[in-house]
């Protein structure tokens, strides 16, 4: 790529206006589709665990948000129909208010970032924004806000949005890198979440999902004797099913290969935990009927509990629609790839392996992690929160992109900002038809 000045891109980035106007983001046209949205779910499902996939769609039926939230592959095609800027960064690739939350970073301190990635890939800045406009739109009104307050989140977001990009168009490179939002605790809702990540404890976790092992000891009236005996997952069908035999052995045989794409002192870490226990466990709404694995281990005694999750990654969603030539083939390690380029701080054991020829992302399973809840986003709580998921996600962008490249094209904002709250609007009504069409093919038993 030729070095080119700060002038120089920021006009660049203006120049794209005449391209692709601002103003022109509002459009969406469902006519232009070229394939029906049932269709393309049935593609997606392809390849996952049959037994699961009724349960993957009767999530997506609960609510028109549970639906957008299983329908990346729709609105990945969705936005391929439509023109484009052409200014590409690292795509979270579903940007939705609910792919926000707390964690742990490498240092133990919380941090609140985006924190999905499956559908990750390099694409045009702005599908990343309509797709969380659309979300704010949609768990705005199923939060039981009214469509005026839901408008007013969308233009706040894409306000925020613009400013930090502005704010780090002439800032050194290794500082955006460095940037930190720091007023997270201001925010309601992440308040919550963050209230929620500190309680979230690998012990926490290890009462949670795991057990006594019958007969290791009888654990009466004493709570810390409990967790000293041995333990293993709990049954709780069809959401956590142990392993064993040569289904276990093969998951734990993977951690072999995982290791290797750890960096030697992280490898030294994970070698101080033996693996004690294997399950298998459903997770999320789009990844449902994905094969995801836990290992349950310990480290420095019974109270040092470490919980992997060997999650399975499927192609993404926008991968028909993009080139990258420098994507990588592995679909853990394109998770991990485009984690590292948006996130501010991963987690110390992120990696990938492989399992019977399929790829899989390997991460902790619980870590200090929480989100939030719909319910928290009433009123002041959706506009507040759509603030920060604009200042998070210009972050990721500003990181894996070019800040003075799309500064120049978004200007003040004000135009860019009543094009998605247009655009929002538009699909949330969309996505309410096609959450329709996915039951009236249930009843008729499609």
């Amino acid at each position: 790529m030729q070095w080119a000045s700060p002038e120089e891109r920021h006009k660049s980035g203006q120049a794209l206006r005449k391209k692709m106007a601002r103003q022109h983001h509002a459009q969406l046209d469902p006519k232009n589709r070229l394939t029906p949205p049932l269709v393309l779910l049935q593609r997606s499902v392809k390849g996952r665990v049959p037994a699961l996939v009724k349960l993957k769609y009767e999530r997506m039926m609960v609510s028109p948000f549970g639906y957008f939230r299983g329908a990346v592959p729709v609105m990945a095609a969705d936005l391929a129909t439509m023109p484009n800027t052409g200014i590409h960064v690292q795509l979270c690739g579903d940007a939705h208010v609910r792919n926000l939350g707390a964690y742990a970073a490498e240092d133990g301190r919380l941090i609140f970032d985006i924190n999905d990635f499956d559908e990750t890939y390099r694409g045009p800045f702005e599908w990343d924004l309509k797709r969380m406009a659309a979300s704010l739109v949609v768990a705005g009104r199923e939060a039981q806000n009214k469509d005026s307050v839901c408008t007013r989140a969308v233009l706040r977001f894409v306000a925020a949005y613009c400013e930090c990009m502005r704010e780090y168009a002439p800032m050194p490179v290794l500082q955006i890198v460095r940037h930190q939002v720091s007023r997270l605790k201001d925010v309601t809702p992440v308040h919550i979440a963050l209230q929620k990540a500190l309680r979230a404890t690998p012990l926490h976790t290890l009462e949670q999902l795991t057990e006594p092992i019958p007969g290791a000891g009888t654990g009466k009236g004493d709570k810390d004797f409990e967790l000293a005996t041995p333990r293993r997952f709990k049954e709780i069908k069809p959401v956590l099913t142990r392993l064993t035999g040569q289904k276990a052995e093969e998951v734990l045989e993977s951690l072999k290969a995982y290791k290797q794409t750890l960096e030697p002192q992280r490898r030294h870490f994970l070698e101080s935990f033996r693996p004690l226990d294997v399950a298998f466990k459903v997770v999320g709404t789009g990844s449902v009927g994905l094969r995801d694995y836990c290992v349950y281990m310990e480290g420095n005694g019974p109270q040092d509990p470490l919980f992997l999750q060997i999650k399975e990654e499927a192609a993404s969603a926008y991968a028909p629609y993009l080139t990258d030539p420098h994507v990588a083939k592995q679909q853990g390690q394109r998770v991990v790839d485009g984690q590292r380029f948006i996130q501010m701080g991963t987690d110390i054991l992120l990696g990938y392996t492989k399992i019977a020829g399929r790829d899989y992302l390997v991460r902790q399973l619980s870590d200090h992690k929480a989100s939030i809840e719909l319910t928290d986003l009433k009123g002041d709580g959706l506009l507040e929160y759509a603030q920060l998921c604009g200042e998070l996600l210009a972050r990721g962008h500003a990181r894996s992109g070019d800040a003075q490249v799309i500064a120049g094209y978004v200007g003040s904002g004000n135009r860019l900002a009543r094009a998605l709250a247009a655009f929002g609007e538009v699909y949330a009504e969309q996505t309410v038809k096609d959450w329709m069409e996915l039951k009236r093919a249930k009843r008729s038993a499609r």
